[in-house]
């Protein structure tokens, strides 16, 4: 027997729970049901942030907000015009979850933990009668002139005037909607740490600099940002960014590159060799080995003046040919780059339903005016900083109210 529902969700993630929710408050008289292929419920919501939940970012500018998404800045100017920042640190705090800036623009809750925003959600989701059944396998999707039918893989089977997608990035709804006729872009990892079995890099875990700029000379991209050694190589801000930028562009080099750091950015390597020589005058007596510059941590300086054949003389007995080598390495060292490493558990992929496929007033799909879509499934991504979850609440919005 069909089961109907006025409206369904799939996946039970982030964009499905805020459309869910702000479809039942638009509608409170229309059922609403969330259906996910798992067991769980907003994984990605547990898990942002180190488990603090990374809701958005302190941008509220649209022009400026679209320029953090390599792929989706163009079609996403008029949503955020309707649905930004601002909206959602208003919508959040007028359902009892408020949010606090951090130094670098990203948006926490309060509390500090990922929770507040699953009680929000499960909370208003039970209050508001949004029913959620787990397990439920999407094997079939048969769009209807006026709705949508949807089978699972145990044989159930489900009708609704309306469909919306907040699947993120589900290999099976992909496979479905490619049967449908709808352009696919293929998934490529976004969002990625830099794998590097460089010397230079053995026994520094942990090792943080401030502001390092790093550059991918092959494709001609460069960001800066914190940059953190781990134990499989590079990470941080700056490393996150490049990877998202070039996803694609580094998904095609199969992620085998050079890059090349600049460890004490904003300063050139012609700067750097020029307060070097000036330190050998001035600290002639002293040992290199005890006196980094720009604050430099100690272990980054000591690796450095391995790989330019320095040791612990004096400043006066270091040759200026040295000298030269060690503002190279420091300001233009080149690390060859041999693989890639998940971001903690946050994977985010570049890929899915082609944007051309989106009427972006609506969020519904131009072929099958019954579904909409918003999140990962879109292909659609952007760097670290709760940027993600912003097109996800944005998306999902709309969805709700069109």
């Amino acid at each position: 027997m069909t089961k109907k529902w006025d409206s369904i969700a799939i996946g039970a993630g982030a964009a499905s729970y805020f459309y869910a929710i702000n479809f039942k408050l638009n509608y409170p008289d229309k059922s609403v049901l969330i259906l996910e292929q798992s067991n769980k419920t907003l994984s990605k919501v547990r898990i942002s942030g180190g488990g603090r939940c990374n809701v958005t970012h302190a941008c509220f500018e649209p022009k400026e907000l679209v320029k953090f998404y390599p792929r989706g800045s163009r079609e996403l100017l008029g949503p955020f015009h309707k649905f930004q920042p601002g909206d959602t640190i208003a919508w959040f705090a007028e359902h009892g979850v408020e949010l606090k800036i951090e130094e670098d623009g990203r948006m926490f809750p309060v509390s500090n933990s990922s929770q507040s925003i699953v009680d929000c959600f499960e909370g208003l989701a039970k209050k508001l009668d949004i029913k959620l059944n787990l397990n439920s396998k999407i094997d079939q999707i048969s769009p209807q002139e006026d709705g949508v039918v949807l089978e699972t893989y145990t044989k159930e089977a489900y009708e609704c005037k309306n469909l919306f997608l907040g699947a993120g990035s589900s290999k099976i709804l992909w496979k479905v909607f490619g049967n449908l006729g709808c352009e696919l872009i293929k998934p490529v990892p976004s969002l990625f740490t830099f794998n590097c079995k460089d010397k230079r890099l053995k026994d520094l875990m942990g090792l943080s600099l401030a502001n390092a700029e790093v550059k991918i000379p092959k494709l001609k991209v460069s960001e800066t940002g914190p940059l953190l050694v781990t134990h499989w190589g590079m990470s941080g801000p700056g490393i996150l960014k490049l990877s998202s930028r070039s996803a694609r562009e580094l998904a095609d080099l199969n992620y085998h590159f050079s890059v090349k750091i600049n460890s004490c950015f904003p300063y050139k390597q012609n700067e750097i060799e020029e307060e070097l020589l000036r330190n050998k005058k001035l600290l002639s007596n002293e040992r290199i080995d005890k006196n980094p510059i720009l604050k430099l941590p100690k272990r980054w300086w000591l690796k450095n003046l391995e790989f330019a054949g320095i040791g612990q003389e004096a400043y006066r007995d270091v040759s200026d040919k040295k000298l030269r080598i060690m503002a190279e390495s420091l300001c233009n060292g080149s690390y060859s780059i041999n693989g890639k490493s998940t971001f903690k558990e946050e994977f985010v992929t570049a890929g899915g339903l082609d944007l051309k496929e989106i009427d972006w007033k609506t969020m519904r799909l131009k072929k099958y005016p019954n579904i909409q879509a918003a999140g990962e499934f879109l292909n659609v991504d952007a760097l670290t900083g709760g940027f993600n979850f912003q097109a996800a609440w944005t998306g999902a919005w709309i969805a709700a109210n069109n």
